[in-house]
């Protein structure tokens, strides 16, 4: 397959035009960034939006290594003298890598197999005249006792009928039509089984999984990852069970073509062999593989939306917080921040058992809260969180001024507290003290504190430590380089760990850029950036549009417009008769001076010097010069009362903050110690196959209280109102 072939398969298969997958993988081999080709390349790609440019880029990547593979293929099967013409367009032919793998199992090197020993003694001569079905008459051992030969190990007829055999059965094993059937027979219509393996092990967490079964073809993601976990902890014992029976059946209607062969019994136990020996092992490995890569896939995609709406946050600006990160026996760690996330002052406080210190945890509380004005405190989600809650919402009732609550995912605290940005951030307080003042950061600007988090570590997935580590890796950092993208930076505040996801910077650069902060002060132009080791003209290009410098003179260099674009957006202002102070004062100016005009954006693009997908791009840059797309998202639930479990009533409708969404339902926060759950039954009353095409991770959504088991601390909502 050609380039330009590779191109219309794409267009068809993303029903996009050829030439817009053709700019766009250009784009993407010139080392073009996904955000920046969005951004700042839409009259190239015709607007394609970065799902658009990343499926291009992981389909192209595919098709380049299916074809990569084909000519290694081709090349090693021509070297053994056996490429024939019908074989060679069927491997050029082949659209998937596993059709491919199929035509060459026959030619690969194989270790010493049963087959290999067979034909080194001589028998394959007698495999394929066997194999043609032409003998009709005679008897199988008399025709077998020709190839008796003492010398190569063949003492008998008896030994050369199941050396053939051994043959015709890894024949059978390696042509690729029959393995391509029994692959798409077993994935239509075979049961993926388990079975207690440790009676134990199995009872704690595999009670469903025990005596189970259920169609390979219908099997939810994950489920799939919960029988591969309880594999690996030797509690299962997983199958597929695609009718065993009835494949070795169709295989032999298949390749059994002379009923009157006297080779016939012979031919139907070398198949039988052939598929319980070879076949169905590797078809089974080959459709286990499959699943549990399209479970990590889904896995992968809901931990990526969930991390998305979280880094999305809203961030809780101008605001004076207390973060507590709450424990028992070591205390509850607190500390506040000011309005620019600097650590003010920390604490640690024993209020709970075993010291049960409650009237001391209250004023120290108190003390903090009225000494720095505190607005709002932030309570870390973990161990006593709840506890936690009772004692600052018994606190701030006797706190002047209006102060709230709220709780935050701690996730992933632990593992900043003992890092080295941590480390670098905060060289003298002790790791213990540092979780506190993440969880307050967390509140004032999310995106900004949970970028120094490994992203697998902040907890909004489902079996995240059983998908494939690499892709789950991959998938995050593009999840977190989009947002941090899409939000943009400012270069004289971000720390290094915000900078190194910034479309061009890796993470040298971004040390850099830091370094020189430190010893030159406050960047005052994006041009000035060009003078940090590491940034060239091409990461220049790639980075600037992202980067926002408030204290620059230049108006534009507060803005989203790129500095390619600098010359056309003077040349609108200059036409709109506008200034910069006039934008800065009224945003609107712009379109409404256009509407004046008779001009269309598509002729004062040409004008100006750029494309009209960009000049729009410029004027919504300029009337919103600050706008930040996380302010469109739901923000914190702030609170400044507690609920209990025991207040909960069966039919009571409350607000919640939806924490992590799964496969099977989505868990709220509605203010008592434990997370609700909605199923998927009870999200809306249409069939909902997806819970994320009906909420995400931060959503505030209003939910109905439908059962209730405090023993095991077990609520269940409905999101269905009138349920």
């Amino acid at each position: 397959m050609n380039t330009h072939d590779m191109f219309a398969l794409i267009s068809s298969e993303l029903d996009i035009s050829s030439h817009q997958v053709k700019n766009t993988v250009e784009l993407l081999d010139s080392d073009n960034t996904v955000p920046f080709i969005s951004r700042y390349r839409k009259e190239v790609t015709g607007s394609l939006d970065e799902e658009q440019i990343r499926a291009i880029e992981d389909r192209m990547r595919y098709l380049r290594t299916l074809e990569e593979r084909k000519q290694t293929v081709l090349k090693s099967i021509e070297e053994q003298g056996k490429l024939t013409p019908e074989l060679e367009e069927k491997i050029k032919n082949a659209s998937k890598l596993q059709e491919v793998e199929d035509l060459y199992l026959p030619y690969k090197p194989k270790r010493r197999t049963r087959a290999t020993i067979a034909k080194e003694k001589g028998l394959e001569p007698l495999a394929l005249l066997m194999m043609a079905q032409d003998v009709v008459e005679g008897d199988p051992k008399a025709i077998a006792a020709e190839y008796i030969d003492e010398e190569k190990g063949v003492a008998s007829a008896e030994e050369a009928l199941q050396g053939a055999q051994d043959i015709i059965a890894e024949m059978v094993s390696d042509d690729a039509d029959i393995r391509k059937f029994i692959r798409e027979w077993t994935v239509e219509k075979g049961l993926l089984h388990s079975e207690t393996a440790n009676e134990t092990l199995a009872a704690a967490n595999y009670e469903m999984y025990k005596e189970f079964h259920e169609n390979v073809k219908t099997i939810p993601p994950y489920r799939i990852l919960a029988i591969n976990r309880g594999e690996k902890e030797s509690a299962l014992r997983a199958w597929i069970d695609p009718d065993h029976e009835a494949c070795a059946r169709m295989i032999k209607e298949r390749l059994i073509t002379n009923q009157k062969c006297i080779f016939k019994d012979d031919i139907e136990s070398a198949i039988a062999d052939g598929y319980q020996r070879l076949i169905m092992p590797a078809i089974q490995r080959e459709v286990r593989k499959m699943l549990t890569d399209k479970a990590d896939e889904h896995a992968i995609e809901v931990f990526a939306r969930n991390l998305r709406a979280l880094l999305l946050t809203p961030p809780l600006r101008d605001r004076m917080i207390m973060g507590i990160d709450p424990g028992f026996r070591t205390g509850c760690k607190v500390a506040v921040i000011d309005q620019t996330g600097k650590y003010l002052e920390g604490a640690t406080i024993y209020p709970h058992a075993p010291q049960n210190k409650w009237e001391s945890a209250k004023a120290e509380i108190a003390h903090l809260c009225t000494k720095y004005k505190v607005d709002v405190v932030s309570i870390g989600n973990g161990t006593a969180s709840r506890e936690t809650e009772k004692l600052v919402s018994e606190t701030l009732k006797d706190v002047d001024g209006d102060v709230n609550f709220t709780i935050v995912n701690e996730a992933g605290a632990s593992v900043y507290s003992a890092s080295p940005v941590a480390k670098q951030e905060f060289p003298d307080l002790e790791a213990s003290m540092r979780g506190n003042i993440s969880i307050a950061r967390r509140l004032l600007d999310p995106l900004s504190e949970l970028v120094k988090i490994d992203p697998k570590s902040i907890g909004v997935g489902l079996y995240q430590h059983d998908v494939d580590q690499t892709h789950l890796s991959q998938a995050l950092d593009q999840v977190v380089e989009s947002c941090v993208n899409a939000v943009g930076v400012n270069l004289n505040t971000a720390s290094s760990s915000l900078l190194k996801y910034v479309s061009g910077i890796n993470s040298r650069v971004a040390e850099n850029i830091i370094k020189y902060r430190e010893t030159h002060g406050a960047f005052k132009s994006r041009e000035e950036i060009k003078q940090v080791s590491g940034v060239g003209d091409n990461s220049f290009v790639q980075s600037a549009g992202f980067l926002r410098i408030p204290e620059s003179d230049s108006f534009l260099d507060r803005t989203a417009v790129h500095p390619e674009s600098y010359h056309a957006a003077e040349s609108m202002l200059n036409y709109l008769k506008l200034t910069a102070r006039d934008v800065q004062m009224d945003g609107t100016l712009i379109r409404k001076t256009l509407k004046s005009t008779k001009e269309t954006l598509q002729t004062l693009a040409a004008q100006f010097g750029c494309g009209r997908e960009t000049l729009e791009d410029i004027i919504d840059s300029l009337e919103k010069p600050n706008r930040d797309p996380r302010d469109e998202m739901p923000g914190v639930i702030l609170k400044s009362d507690v609920l209990s479990i025991e207040d909960l009533r069966e039919g009571m409708v409350l607000k919640g903050t939806v924490r992590n969404v799964v496969d099977f339902g989505v868990f709220v926060d509605i203010g008592v110690k434990h997370d609700g759950l909605v199923h998927l039954s009870k999200m809306a009353k249409r069939y909902v196959k997806n819970p994320l095409d009906i909420v995400s991770v931060g959503d505030i959504v209003d939910v109905k209280v439908m059962s209730i088991d405090s023993d095991r601390g077990r609520i269940g909502l409905s999101m269905i109102l009138d349920d």
